[in-house]
């Protein structure tokens, strides 16, 4: 086997892998889409959407709640396409160091 082809063959994947997490978006929402995040690949915060319905000055608890719901829904939907877009790269091989 050839090192160098199979060096080059990792950073191209690694390349693909990070524009991925860049270009990838995951949304979550919760109480009926009254908060949507939206996640990148790397499941980074992008953008947050509150209806004025769910903004209750008495219970600020409840939207803390909702929002906390819609970012952890929005970064499982990150975490499952970048689980299918690394097995295709990968063939579902986990290779140490490539941070898949």
């Amino acid at each position: 086997m050839d090192m160098r082809f199979l060096m080059k063959q990792a950073q191209a994947m690694q390349q693909k892998m990070t524009d991925a997490q860049q270009h990838l978006r995951a949304e979550g929402t919760a109480g009926g889409a009254m908060v949507t995040v939206t996640v990148n690949g790397a499941k980074e915060l992008v953008s947050i959407s509150i209806a004025k319905e769910a903004m209750d000055p008495e219970d600020p608890s409840m939207l803390e709640d909702l929002i906390m719901a819609a970012f952890k829904d929005a970064q499982k939907k990150a975490e499952d396409a970048m689980a299918q877009i690394t097995g295709g790269m990968t063939g579902g091989l986990n290779i140490p160091g490539l941070k898949l």
